[in-house]
């Protein structure tokens, strides 16, 4: 349980408009593909993640993103990227070789994909929980859990990913 003192530095999304919507469902190869134009134009996009490759950080249809442009890419960044045409997937960076990138989600224990910097159609900057609290992308506490995550051997991740997956 926050403090009271925890709790009025913790950062709210809410959106009035967005509020008063009722929940609707789309394909992802439509909706992020309008995303992605949206991301090119230079504006930020927040959607509801959908998926299970990015737990424990990101978990399906419970948490959103915003996704804005990018200026620099760097390892342990989670993008969207079209990996191949209408194809497109939210993973981190765990590889970077100047144009080349390997992306990898935090709750796949093998299997990568590859890509380059531009089919990467935009980073996430705002992790949004349920209730409205906000994660930055660039908060240095939850950029060490990802590093400590990451460096976790892959048994362990395999336990900790099965519990996690029984208890919610």
């Amino acid at each position: 349980m926050a403090t009271p003192w925890r709790r009025a530095k913790r950062l709210k999304y809410a959106d009035p408009e967005v509020e008063t919507l009722q929940h609707k469902e789309f394909p992802n190869e439509g909706l992020l593909s309008v995303i992605s134009q949206y991301v090119a134009g230079g504006e930020s996009a927040v959607f509801s993640v959908k998926g299970y490759s990015m737990r424990p950080f990101l978990e399906h249809l419970r948490d959103k993103v915003e996704l804005s442009p990018f200026t620099e890419l760097q390892v342990g960044d989670a993008v969207l990227a079209e990996i191949s045409p209408g194809h497109y997937v939210l993973h981190r960076i765990i590889v970077r070789e100047d144009n080349q990138l390997t992306l990898k989600g935090d709750g796949n224990l093998q299997g990568v994909e590859h890509c380059t910097v531009d089919d990467v159609r935009g980073v996430v900057t705002k992790y949004i929980r349920p209730g409205g609290h906000v994660l930055m992308a660039d908060d240095p506490k939850l950029k060490r859990k990802i590093k400590l995550w990451g460096k976790l051997p892959t048994f362990v991740r395999r336990v900790y990913l099965f519990i996690y997956r029984q208890t919610i």
